[in-house]
């Protein structure tokens, strides 16, 4: 009797980096003829891996080397005391790590499911492999060759059945799905199909919630070069709750322009209605997407057009290339020596999809319809801080967007998708909706009303603050301090007749930072070294919580080197007991910060 050749490939993603590995994984699974199901790690039932003899886990670390939100659950599940110790003595195992050595917990989170998995009595294949971004090829350096052992010792253990051989990689693999269009003449459903609507449960990334915009307001002056909203959702009757600290997630949408060019690129009829057909039984179809379901809904909605493109775009495309010139350069780009070159060509410069397939006219008009959930990621939703409190806008919620437009060698400006949508919405031109849905942030405020909070946040940073403090002052708690940072305090302090209000009541203490409105630039760090008095008397006598949000490059390092100073200058540490004091606040939570690049 053979032993089923089956192979369970996990992932944890947070930006689709992982995803895409693990499908990877998946069609060099197919192409050797093993049974493959590619699934997130939180999809998947945790209790059934005592059954699975084969399983590659892809995951991915994110800021302070915390697992991906698609992993959170399992992590919980993998990491409970009572487990037994050789509940997984059956498994063979290998883990795929993904991460970015400038970050101190440099894959921290495969290199500690490897030792898990070890633990509860897994049999490892392979020592785990560690991905980096910051590596002249990226991750794919530590990928492809692992890869190629791994699959070594997977056929050793599970040899091709007889007769059958390695699929070429000249083959294409058939599509996930294929794509049937209707007659024209097939009768209409409802058009409510493709408004999201709330379930009975409260809104989530499967039924988010179809939020009306109130108000879309620039908060930076018009002759600012940074455009920054503060926009304002009504979710009356939604069931959605959430307190300071928390994040909307915001499913954003692809703008006419862009979703026309597509259709005129790829030869598609933006009001053909089609249903999708899994090729393989047991595939599910995708969420999100209605069913029968038109094309102009597939690209508005759901196809990333605007996303840079990976490797695996150009794999996949090169198949279908009849032009020998683009067929060469695809292949190139998609080969482990064409990686520095694919570097030049899309991430440098930050060249979208949609811009790709220009460069590739005759490859992009033989795409099959049915290729194109393969070919492109769907639109992921972006997270957003909550800068309101409900107990000062019941049923209202409001967030802070900086929009984002920057330049690269490109002729055209790069605009971030999500921002650039909202920011086009105008309230004032009927209903306006945005499909949203809340998670639970990772800033907690002291429960404790007596316990003062000093929170550090320069630029949209403020946006959880904002919450925090509408919050503590509707509750009556005192103890409020901000440092806040901006440019100009006449082009881009947001929300600042609110401060002022409250600071003449006496119910925030404010220092600003305004580092261009004078020779020498001043940023919060040098605030707060100039107020360690204060700072150093909250933190001691006061038993202080410090939060830290913003823009991450210098600016997290430089506050947390202010404070260090103001524990070695107020509170005579030495500077190493500054450090592990600084550390420990970390580790008891009362110093939390949320960082993004």
């Amino acid at each position: 009797m053979m032993a089923e050749r089956r192979l369970l490939v996990l992932f944890g993603s947070q930006t689709g980096t992982a995803q895409d590995t693990a499908e990877r994984i998946g069609r060099e699974a197919k192409r050797r003829h093993l049974r493959c199901r590619v699934e997130a790690l939180d999809s998947c039932d945790v209790a059934n891996l005592i059954h699975e003899p084969l399983v590659v886990f892809v995951c991915a670390t994110t800021g302070q080397g915390d697992p991906p939100d698609n992993m959170k659950m399992f992590w919980r599940f993998l990491f409970r005391k009572n487990l037994p110790a050789g509940s997984l003595c059956q498994l063979d195992y290998a883990v795929l790590g993904l991460g970015d050595s400038s970050y101190p917990k440099f894959n921290f989170v495969a290199k500690k499911l490897h030792k898990r998995l070890l633990q509860l009595g897994g049999n490892p294949l392979l020592p785990v492999a560690l991905g980096d971004d910051q590596h002249d090829l990226g991750p794919d350096a530590v990928v492809d060759p692992w890869l190629v052992a791994l699959w070594d010792k997977i056929l050793a253990l599970y040899p091709l059945p007889p007769g059958l051989e390695i699929i070429s990689p000249n083959v294409c693999l058939p599509p996930k799905y294929t794509l049937h269009y209707l007659p024209e003449d097939s009768p209409h459903p409802d058009s409510d199909l493709l408004q999201p609507r709330a379930s009975q449960a409260a809104p989530c990334e499967l039924h988010p919630f179809a939020a009306r915009v109130v108000s879309n307001q620039r908060v930076t002056a018009q002759s600012h070069f940074q455009d920054v909203r503060l926009m304002e959702f009504d979710i009356a009757g939604s069931g959605i709750t959430f307190s300071a600290g928390d994040v909307v997630m915001i499913q954003p949408q692809n703008c006419p322009e862009d979703v026309q060019q597509f259709c005129q690129l790829l030869c598609l009829e933006p009001h053909r209605r089609f249903v999708l057909e899994p090729t393989e039984p047991g595939t599910s179809l995708p969420p999100l997407l209605p069913q029968p379901c038109t094309i102009q809904y597939l690209v508005t909605h759901y196809l990333d057009i605007s996303c840079v493109p990976r490797r695996s775009f150009f794999e996949l495309l090169a198949y279908f290339s009849t032009n020998e010139l683009e067929r060469e350069k695809l292949q190139e780009f998609s080969s482990a020596q064409g990686q520095e070159e694919l570097y030049s060509y899309c991430n440098r410069p930050r060249r979208t999809t949609l811009e790709a397939m220009w460069d590739f006219p005759h490859t992009t008009c033989a795409i099959p319809a049915d290729y194109l959930l393969d070919l492109i990621p769907r639109i992921r939703p972006r997270a957003f801080s909550i800068a309101s409190s409900m107990l000062a806008h019941p049923e209202r919620m409001q967030i802070l967007v900086a929009v984002v437009r920057y330049k690269t060698r490109l002729s055209k400006p790069r605009r971030g998708l999500c921002s650039t949508w909202l920011a086009s919405l105008n309230p004032e031109q009927g209903d306006v909706r945005v499909p949203l849905w809340v998670k639970k942030g990772g800033m907690k405020f002291p429960a404790d009303p007596a316990t003062p909070v000093i929170m550090i946040g320069p630029g949209t940073g403020v946006a959880p603050f904002r919450a925090a403090i509408q919050e503590r002052v509707a509750l009556g708690r005192r103890g409020n301090c901000l440092f806040f940072g901006c440019r100009y305090k006449s082009k881009d302090f947001y929300c600042q007749a609110e401060w002022e209000e409250l600071v003449t009541k006496g119910l925030l203490t404010l220092f600003t930072a305004f580092s261009r409105d004078q020779e020498e630039k001043v940023y919060v760090q040098h605030r707060i070294w100039e107020n360690r008095k204060l700072v150093w008397e909250l933190l001691s006598s006061g038993n202080a919580h410090v939060y830290l949000a913003g823009n991450a490059k210098e600016m997290p390092a430089a506050v947390a080197e202010a404070l260090q100073s103001v524990l070695q200058l107020e509170g005579g540490l030495s500077p190493s007991e500054a450090e592990e004091h600084l550390t420990a606040l970390e580790r008891s939570q009362r110093f939390q910060s949320e960082t993004w690049s």
